[in-house]
């Protein structure tokens, strides 16, 4: 496998990062959803307007994994108000590691989770946290192989359907 390069988005991104978060989140949940929650949670979260304001969000940093200059995953980074949830106000959420499921179990999410720790350590953040749905057991055990621990719960909305993410976190 050809070297992966990790690369900064901006706008002029904006297509590939559209395509590879739908393809990353179709694949890691529409076999256990519907098609019309998927089809919402889609369209609504991953259109082109939603990602460009997120990337102008200067609180917000999203990084892609490439390989020959393909897009197969992507991490997006909260700071201060950009977080979902203010769970401390020196803390950094990892809010999403996708990688395209063929390059699952190839130390493409590592690498991913690695740059979200050095990013928090540049700026001092005192701890990291994450939600995962609690039926996602492979991200689970991700970052529980990389000292998360539990602490919390909160409701996350897929279209129509209300699920429990596990809050999860790392001290710094």
């Amino acid at each position: 496998m050809n070297p992966i390069i990790i690369c900064e988005v901006t706008l002029d991104d904006l297509e590939e990062l559209q395509k590879v978060s739908k393809q990353t989140f179709f694949e890691t949940f529409s076999s256990d959803n519907s098609k019309e929650d998927m089809e919402k949670y889609l369209n609504i979260n991953f259109s082109k307007e939603k990602l460009s304001q997120k990337i102008k969000n200067q609180y917000s940093t999203f990084f892609m994994a490439k390989i020959d200059n393909k897009a197969i995953g992507y991490l997006k980074i909260n700071t201060k108000s950009a977080q979902t949830e203010l769970i401390n106000q020196n803390s950094l959420e990892i809010e999403r590691i996708y990688v395209l499921k063929e390059f699952l179990g190839k130390k493409v999410g590592q690498i991913l989770y690695n740059q979200a720790i050095e990013i928090a350590q540049k700026v001092n953040a005192e701890l990291i946290w994450l939600g995962v749905w609690e039926h996602n057991l492979r991200a689970i055990r991700f970052y529980q192989k990389n000292g998360f621990k539990a602490f919390d719960k909160h409701i996350f909305k897929l279209g129509e359907d209300e699920q429990t993410d596990i809050l999860m976190k790392l001290t710094l």
